[in-house]
């Protein structure tokens, strides 16, 4: 039995073929002029050589080409590598690399770094060029998107992918090494798409979302794009967040639904001129990516009349892995339930199944959302899921009515503005500063972002620093949400016996 994730939009072309898709300023796409791109593409992967199964990575924002590329590689079989649109040179080079990918998709805007990352790796072999005018003069070195597409024939049917066959390769990243690629299948998005779409919101042709959070990120991808693409309904996109733009989108095409990061409903509740937007359209909310301030939620919730569901998932679970959800009673502060055909146990650290209620323990989650694997990584695949069971290394309580209550990370990760920002990434471009003789990264908490990333550093005898200067040194190197905006200097950092750094006193 074949499955296609692209499935969905083919579906939606056929019973909504002139219905508007996508909005994006003054472009409108109907359903059926999105299929016809989507397969142009796909026919376009053919003509260059790319064969079925071939990676396909893509650095786009939120744009239409964004979706347009994203279903034409699934239409011709080709797993796509969505990039954060903030990576420098170095990590695209990585990305490009580690995945295998044989073709590159950038946005203009983006288009010197990726070209950089591109010309560092051989094998991937196509770099093409998304425009916002099509009439650009052409870029050189690279393909142009529309031109490959008007110059190619659409591909008849969907490829017949497996279930189990890779979709997304989605790069995520642990407390030690380089990001991984978490392989997610075409069974893991399709029924993750379907159930953000039938239960975190009322299935309707009528749904308008706004697609704030980034496509390129696995919430953005399963709760907005595909789930509203499933339902027939309408995406509105802003390829950056702010505020106001938010608010004015949410008022002229009289948005039904909306999902962000903690960041993003803060920012709109305290907008100083919100009062002055008509958000009566708005019925459904979903938040996640890092754990919502009940004061901010309730705050919401009466502000604007609806009722904000807060959930939990990771990359690997594709990514929604539990939620508050319409029929049962909201408890503010709980990521939910489990999702349906998802499991959940908590375990203590000797490895054993917690069954009594609020005794803290880590997640571990089975079920047809948690990837395969990740991608070249049998070690970190045989450490990370055992007996189908995959270690998430958050730690929660569950209460007696079965919701679970986020209360502890068992990894370093920071969660800033809903990105995950890796302690040891951060900490091997500090030790690569000259005047750096130790370095420790942990996460402070901030009013908006959540959580900011803080370095604690040490310096070589007799070297001098300022914290404007590490900070420099950082930006450079690191995506824009990686970097510390907050520079402590210490004599030294303390240790535990064997000479490791004791973040936890640090945290204190």
């Amino acid at each position: 039995m074949s499955l296609n994730l692209a499935s969905i939009l083919r579906e939606s072309a056929r019973r909504h073929a002139a219905k508007t898709a996508i909005i994006l300023g003054e472009t409108r796409l109907s359903y059926e002029t999105l299929h016809s791109y989507a397969a142009r593409f796909a026919g376009a992967l053919a003509k260059l050589g790319i064969r079925p199964g071939q990676h396909v990575a893509l650095l786009l924002p939120n744009v239409p080409q964004f979706t347009i590329a994203y279903f034409g590689c699934h239409y011709a079989g080709n797993p796509v590598v969505p990039m954060n649109v903030l990576l420098t040179p170095d990590e695209i080079e990585y990305h490009l690399r580690d995945s295998d990918a044989v073709a590159l998709v950038a946005w203009e805007g983006f288009f010197d770094q990726a070209r950089a990352g591109f010309n560092r790796v051989v094998a991937c072999k196509h770099l093409v060029v998304a425009r916002a005018n099509s009439g650009a003069p052409s870029l050189e070195g690279a393909h142009d998107l529309a031109a490959l597409i008007a110059g190619a024939e659409p591909v008849a049917e969907l490829a017949p992918t497996m279930p189990d066959d890779t979709a997304v390769l989605i790069y995520t990243s642990g407390t030690t090494g380089r990001p991984k690629g978490a392989e997610l299948t075409h069974f893991n998005l399709f029924y993750n798409a379907e159930y953000a779409a039938t239960k975190l919101i009322p299935p309707s042709s009528d749904s308008v979302a706004l697609a704030v959070l980034p496509l390129f990120h696995s919430f953005g991808q399963t709760s907005i794009q595909n789930a509203t693409i499933l339902n027939g309904g309408t995406l509105v996109m802003l390829p950056k967040f702010d505020a106001k733009s938010a608010l004015g989108l949410m008022q002229q095409h009289r948005v039904t639904h909306f999902s962000g990061v903690p960041t993003i409903y803060f920012a709109l509740l305290h907008y100083p001129e919100a009062d002055a937007y008509d958000l009566t359209s708005l019925r459904f909310c979903n938040s996640g990516g890092s754990a919502m301030p009940v004061e901010v939620m309730r705050a919401f919730d009466a502000k604007y009349g609806v009722n904000v569901l807060e959930g939990y998932g990771l990359s690997e679970t594709s990514p929604v892995a539990s939620f508050n959800v319409l029929d049962r009673p909201k408890k503010a502060g709980s990521i939910g339930i489990p999702i349906g055909g998802v499991e959940f146990k908590l375990v203590d650290d000797r490895g054993e199944t917690i069954t009594k209620s609020n005794v803290p323990g880590e997640i571990c989650i089975k079920g047809h959302n948690v990837m395969k694997g990740y991608y070249k990584r049998p070690e970190a695949n045989a450490e990370a899921i055992k007996n189908g069971w995959f270690a998430t290394g958050d730690i929660a309580h569950r209460d007696d009515d079965g919701y679970y209550f986020i209360v502890d990370r068992k990894k370093d990760m920071i969660i800033r503005g809903g990105f995950n920002v890796y302690p040891r990434e951060v900490e091997e471009v500090l030790y690569a500063h000259p005047a750096i003789a130790e370095a420790a990264v942990i996460g402070v908490s901030h009013q908006s972002h959540g959580e900011e990333v803080k370095a604690i550093a040490s310096l070589k005898p007799g070297a001098t620093a300022t914290a404007e200067e590490i900070i420099a040194y950082c930006r450079e190197r690191l995506a824009a949400y990686k970097y510390p905006r907050v520079v402590e200097f210490r004599d030294s950092l303390p240790k535990g016996p064997t000479g490791k750094i004791l973040k936890r006193e640090l945290r204190a």
